[in-house]
C-alpha cells in the first residue's frame, strides 16, 4: 500500500529541467514535495494535488520530499509523439520513452551494429556519490566521459542535482538511463545496450556506471541494490570492455560491515562478479592498508582480481578547485577521506588503461 494525501502547492523552492520542488500545504501543515513534469505535467503554485507521502511517513531517505502523483485540477495531459517503450511498466505512473534501440530512433542503425565496447574502460560503482569525483578527475585530463544510470535507486535522473550540474558544466558528455530509470539524454532497454549507446552514440572514451541517488540496503549480506555492480562488471567483459570495479572503502563509517572495504564490495567481488576485474586501492597508512589486505586475503580475492595501489590525492585538489562540496552518506572529504582517495585511484586506473598501460 502507498499513503496518499491531498495538498495545495505553495511556494516554489527550486526548478530545473523537468523537475520542480514546492512547499505544499497538507492538512494545514507545510511540507515539501517534488513534481516530475514528465510524469504529471507543468504544475504551479495554487494547484491542488495528490501526493505519495509514504517514504516521509516511514522516515526514509528521500530528503524529506513527498511526490506529486497528479493534479486534481488538470483536465487532460497528452503524451508527446515518438517512442513506444514503457518504463515503470504496468504501474499507474508508467511513462513512454523513445529508446535508443527503437525503429524510430535516429540511432537505430548505430545500435543495430553495436556489439563491442572495444576495450573502453568502464568504471562500475555503487553509490551515486562516486559519480562527480570520478567525472571531474577524467574531465581535468580532457577525457570524454558518459554516465550510464541503472535502476538500482532513484529512477528519474532529474532527481540528481549532480548529473544536472555535471552536464551543465560539460564535465560529462551525456547520460543514458537504463532499465526502468528514465530521463537521460538517451534511453536504453538494459545495461548492455545502455553501455553500447554511451560508446557508440555519445562517443565516450570512459564510461561511468552507477545507480542514481539512494542505494537500498538492509544490513544483510545479499539485501542491497549495489549487488548489481557484479552483474554489470560481467556485462562489461561480455561486451569486450575493460571492467574496473570501484570499491566502497571507508574508515569513517561506524558500522563494522562498512569498515575498510565494505561488505557490499566484498560480496560482489567474491560471489557475484565472475570475471577478472581491475580493482584500484588508495595509498593509505600501514594500519589501514593492512586491514584492507587482510580483507582481500580472507575473501580469497588476491588471485581472482587484479588489485593496484594508487596515490589518489590529486582528486582532493580537483574537487576543491571545481568548488564541489561532495558528500557520501552525509560525510564530506575531511570526514571520509579514504572514500574519496579511492575514487582518485579508480579514475587514474581508467586513465592508465587509455594510455595502454600493461596490467
Amino acid at each position: 500500500m502507498i499513503e496518499i494525501k491531498r495538498g495545495v502547492l505553495l511556494k516554489k523552492l527550486f526548478e530545473r529541467e523537468n523537475i520542480k520542488g514546492f512547499l505544499v500545504n497538507i492538512n494545514e501543515k507545510t511540507e515539501k514535495c517534488i513534481v516530475y513534469e514528465s510524469l504529471v505535467g507543468n504544475l504551479n503554485e495554487g494547484d491542488e494535488v495528490l501526493l505519495n507521502t509514504t517514504a516521509v511517513s516511514l522516515r526514509l531517505g528521500t530528503g524529506g520530499y513527498h511526490y506529486v502523483i497528479a493534479s486534481i485540477n488538470i483536465k487532460n495531459k497528452d503524451f508527446s509523439l515518438g517512442g513506444h517503450l514503457m518504463k515503470l511498466r504496468y504501474t499507474p505512473m508508467q511513462i513512454k520513452v523513445l529508446s535508443v534501440e527503437e525503429e524510430e530512433s535516429i540511432h537505430r542503425e548505430t545500435m543495430l551494429n553495436a556489439d563491442s565496447l572495444e576495450k573502453t574502460p568502464v568504471l562500475v560503482g555503487t553509490l551515486h556519490s562516486m559519480l562527480a569525483p570520478l567525472a571531474i578527475y577524467l574531465h581535468s585530463l580532457n577525457i570524454k566521459t558518459a554516465f550510464v544510470m541503472t535502476d538500482g535507486a532513484a529512477l528519474p535522473i532529474d532527481f540528481s542535482q549532480t548529473v544536472d550540474r555535471l552536464k551543465e558544466e560539460g564535465i560529462i558528455t551525456g547520460s543514458v538511463t537504463t532499465g526502468h530509470s528514465f530521463g537521460g539524454d538517451l534511453e536504453a532497454v538494459n545495461i548492455y545496450s545502455g553501455m553500447l549507446a554511451a560508446k557508440k552514440v555519445l562517443n565516450a572514451d570512459v564510461i561511468i556506471v552507477a545507480m542514481g541517488p539512494g542505494i537500498v540496503g538492509t544490513g544483510t549480506k545479499w539485501g542491497f541494490t549495489g549487488v548489481e555492480q557484479g552483474e554489470i562488471l560481467n556485462a562489461v567483459e561480455t561486451l569486450e570492455g575493460i571492467p574496473i570495479a570501484v570499491p566502497r572503502i571507508s574508515f569513517a563509517d561506524k558500522r563494522e560491515r562498512h569498515q575498510g572495504i565494505s561488505h557490499h564490495t566484498l560480496t560482489v567481488l567474491a560471489r557475484v562478479c565472475k570475471v577478472e576485474t581491475l580493482v584500484p586501492l588508495p595509498e593509505l597508512e600501514k594500519e589501514k592498508k593492512d586491514h584492507i589486505q587482510q580483507q582481500i586475503k580472507n575473501h580469497n580475492l588476491e588471485h581472482k582480481h587484479q588489485f593496484f595501489e594508487y596515490n589518489g590525492n590529486k582528486i582532493i585538489n580537483l574537487l576543491n578547485d571545481y568548488g564541489y562540496n561532495v558528500t557520501t552518506m552525509g560525510r564530506g572529504i575531511n570526514e571520509d577521506l579514504e572514500f574519496f582517495l579511492t575514487l582518485g585511484a579508480a579514475a587514474q586506473i581508467a586513465v592508465d588503461t587509455l594510455n595502454n598501460f600493461e596490467f
